[in-house]
């Protein structure tokens, strides 16, 4: 019994130990490769392990590579692979551009990946475009009448500008700014409806493309509807504004016709005032002169009569207007 157990345990040691050594001398990827017919060294998939770099993650894409006939080597795709990209999708690229004759080269390829930018996706876009449909583009012709367009945008990626173009969202704005500027210089909206194609004429002349990283082939107008009359609610709400200004000059202007009013009745209350102080002295002033021997008597007597004489003149005067009154109300 102790016999089997120490061979058990022998065996169990050397299990683990060759399970550790082939995990850190990879022989089955290292005669994949061979049979594959790519040159690479035992010592370098250790190599790689000491770098913290899979091999898989190499050789499986090399294989892919050099039965496609690329021509690239290990150290271009460690390279990659350490600076944080994608090995596997790169290769997959290159192929897939090789196929479609389509030029593009590891270093190309690799900096696209590092920016970001899913490098298969733009070879696949390039050999298949894509269609971008914007979202319902709002403008107004020359009448006022309010103009609702949705268009779709066939796009080819551009591999050359891939690296620091604009993407879908800048070529949605473009072509949102030319509807709007097509549709605004139109003088009515019927020239809209009876020929959508013009405003893919003039957005497509504008080279709306231009810095990002895709090529417009067409931009096909999808829908055209008739919204709102904008230039009626303008014109509305102008009115609208106008009247409220009226209105208040008229309220200004009464409101200072009011104040000169109150200022008048003021001045004349001001002015009774002062006549009253002066009949107040008048009495005095002839009591002086009656003393003074500057006024007779028969001249003080002519004046009460003017007076009396003018207050009678005066009773009888509104007596004719009440009674005039009084007829004109009967008829």
């Amino acid at each position: 019994m102790d016999a089997g157990i120490q061979i058990l345990v022998i065996v169990a040691i050397v299990v683990i130990a060759l399970s550790v050594f082939l995990s850190f001398f990879p022989f089955m990827l290292w005669i994949s490769a061979l049979a594959s017919g790519v040159r690479i060294g035992i010592i370098t998939l250790v190599a790689m392990r000491l770098r913290r770099v899979t091999p898989s993650r190499i050789v499986n894409p090399m294989i892919k590579a050099t039965k496609a006939g690329l021509g690239l080597t290990i150290n271009q795709l460690e390279s990659h692979f350490l600076a944080g990209g994608n090995v596997d999708r790169v290769v997959n690229s290159l192929i897939a551009a090789q196929r479609a004759n389509i030029p593009l080269v590891f270093e190309r390829a690799a900096a696209i990946d590092l920016a970001g930018r899913d490098v298969l996706q733009a070879v696949q876009m390039s050999v298949n475009p894509r269609v971008i449909e914007t979202p319902i583009v709002s403008a107004v012709a020359k009448d006022g009448i309010e103009v609702k367009v949705k268009a779709r945008v066939t796009v080819r990626a551009n591999i050359d500008r891939l690296v620091g173009g604009a993407g879908e969202e800048t070529i949605i704005a473009r072509v949102g700014e030319g509807i709007v500027t097509t549709v605004g210089s139109s003088n009515s909206h019927k020239d809209v409806l009876e020929n959508p194609d013009m405003i893919s004429r003039t957005v497509l002349n504008k080279g709306l493309d231009a810095g990002t990283a895709f090529e417009i082939l067409s931009i096909d107008i999808a829908d055209v509807d008739i919204g709102k009359n904008i230039g009626a609610h303008l014109q509305t709400e102008q009115a609208e504004a106008d009247k409220r200004i009226a209105q208040a000059k008229a309220e200004e202007r009464r409101a200072m016709a009011v104040a000169q009013e109150q200022e008048m009745k003021a001045r004349v209350v001001e002015m009774r005032a002062k006549v009253v102080e002066a009949e107040s002295e008048v009495p005095l002033a002839m009591a002086d002169a009656l003393k003074g021997g500057k006024l007779g008597v028969m001249d003080y007597m002519n004046l009460k009569n003017i007076e009396a004489d003018t207050q009678m003149r005066g009773s009888i005067g509104r007596s004719g207007d009440m009674l005039r009154g009084e007829g004109e109300d009967k008829k």
